[in-house]
């Protein structure tokens, strides 16, 4: 079988734009990278049902969203949505055809409806404040994308603050809850237990994961454990970045950039413990992000420094990883997302 695999970048070395490659699932290596879109700084990106590629895009002073046509080799470009910023991540709302934007620098978070190729602002929220560490002089939104039951849910760094909103169909919010984090924790992603009953918050500057119990009927987050993503001996600087939930809610997976390393946890009672059951290098620098393929049986890291790019295989029942290629050419990747 063969998995289509695409990776955003920078472009301040080598890089030209987002990439593709193929995970050969039977041969268990990546093959055939090629250049599919030149886009500056295409540090995130997805894909829609529609098969439309939204990839983060900046040049002229400018940075927003690219939107490609992805049934086309080169992709084409249909439509473009610039402002001064770009954002940091980027969702869809399939059921109501929607797009969230979260702006790192700017603190916002925009909300897009999708008509046809275009994307059309319904909404926007500016957060403000700031937290006690050097990198939170000010909001920044890190995420945003979708609880299990269609609330959006906006983790911002800067504030240590975890928003949650209700959405209409024409693209309005309106806020349900804000979780507080501990001051410094600096929330990066967040990711849900598969029945919905847990989340699980990353802190990139705190290199920590806490599990926070979710209240549908409420949209609210509370707290229950917090736990490292690092060695406990550790002490040059880490700063966690991507975490992913299997399907089965059995086993969390996030990276470490500075530790170089994918952490591996377990959970137990019904997801609402974890605990951290492997620590692996992650075969190169500054590891941004990571993806599971669509079986779960392997997993691809993108890392940034060292443009190059680290298959590994996972043991289901055990959930830990074992390395089976690395070095593969993939310039300045931070973003990796299966088709």
């Amino acid at each position: 079988m063969q998995e289509k695999i695409l990776f955003g970048t920078y472009t301040k070395r080598v890089s030209e734009g987002v990439y593709e490659a193929i995970l050969d699932t039977t041969q268990e290596k990546l093959v055939d990278a090629q250049l599919i879109a030149t886009v500056g700084n295409p540090t995130y990106l997805t894909t829609s049902k529609a098969n439309r590629l939204y990839a983060v895009d900046k040049h002229d002073g400018q940075g927003g969203l690219f939107v490609f046509d992805n049934t086309q080799r080169p992709a084409k470009k249909v439509a473009e949505h610039l402002i001064d910023s770009s954002p940091a991540y980027v969702a869809v709302d399939e059921q109501r055809q929607l797009v969230y934007a979260g702006y790192y620098h700017a603190g916002l978070t925009e909300v897009l409806k999708i008509d046809g190729a275009n994307l059309v602002l319904t909404d926007q929220v500016k957060n403000e404040g700031s937290g006690p560490r050097p990198e939170q002089g000010s909001a920044h939104v890190h995420f945003t994308g979708l609880t299990p039951d269609q609330r959006l849910v906006v983790v911002d760094l800067g504030t240590d603050k975890v928003d949650i909103y209700d959405v209409s169909a024409a693209g309005k919010l309106s806020l349900v809850s804000t979780y507080q984090a501990e001051a410094g924790f600096g929330p990066r992603h967040i990711r849900f237990s598969p029945d919905g009953q847990y989340a699980y918050l990353l802190g990139e500057l705190s290199s920590q994961l806490s599990v926070l119990k979710y209240d549908a009927t409420t949209g609210s987050l509370t707290h229950l454990q917090t736990t490292t993503t690092i060695p406990n001996n550790w002490t040059e600087h880490n700063g966690a970045a991507a975490i992913r939930v299997t399907n089965d809610g059995q086993y969390i997976y996030t990276s470490n950039r500075g530790n170089n390393s994918i952490a591996v946890f377990k959970t137990s009672d019904a997801g609402a413990h974890i605990e951290l059951i492997q620590l692996i290098a992650s075969e190169g620098d500054f590891p941004r992000d990571f993806a599971l393929n669509s079986d779960e049986t392997f997993v691809v890291v993108a890392n940034q420094n060292t443009d190059n790019v680290s298959l590994f295989k996972r043991d289901a029942q055990a959930g830990t990883l074992s390395l089976i290629q690395k070095d593969f050419l993939i310039p300045e990747g931070v973003r990796v997302h299966f088709e």
